[in-house]
């Protein structure tokens, strides 16, 4: 990764970093990426922590992601953890690379009876082009992790202009 990259934050870390000092700064970057794809809307999601290479994202407990049993739905808990992947993607991915998913492969691990924290995280090393495996993680509460798995990327040199 170049040195540039790492001193200086693409837009979507910039903009992340100004909000961090605003009230509801968290809540308002969260509204802003949902409505870029705005399915993730329905889980009501809460970027709690962005850094290059890492992203943590918050579903609440709620009966809108309920499933029959009362816990969070996995497919609710699947779409945290790609917005998870797809935020820390856009955060991280070097100026010359582009990004696009191709599949995801987890295991459901334990049921998700409290709020969800969805990680997504990589090394600088894994930005090359090619199939990047990214690895994700949902934790309840006590630290369970619920699901457990990747999403595949597939990275790419961005066309010459």
């Amino acid at each position: 990764m170049s040195q540039q990259h790492i001193n200086k934050p693409n837009k979507v870390m910039a903009l992340y970093t100004k909000l961090q000092s605003w009230p509801f700064g968290q809540k308002m970057f969260s509204l802003l990426v949902a409505r870029m794809a705005p399915y993730f809307g329905t889980i009501n999601p809460l970027i709690t922590e962005l850094r290059v290479n890492y992203c943590e994202c918050l579903i609440r407990k709620r009966r809108a992601v309920h499933n029959h049993i009362k816990t969070v739905h996995v497919i609710a808990i699947c779409n945290g953890l790609e917005m998870a992947m797809g935020v820390m993607a856009e955060a991280s991915v070097p100026k010359h690379l582009r990004w696009i998913p191709k599949g995801m492969s987890l295991d459901y691990t334990a049921k998700a009876g409290s709020d969800i924290r969805c990680v997504a995280e990589v090394t600088p090393q894994q930005w090359v082009v090619g199939d990047m495996f990214v690895p994700v993680t949902a934790y309840d509460e006590q630290g369970t992790i619920v699901v457990k798995g990747h999403i595949k990327l597939w990275i790419s040199e961005k066309p010459k202009a």
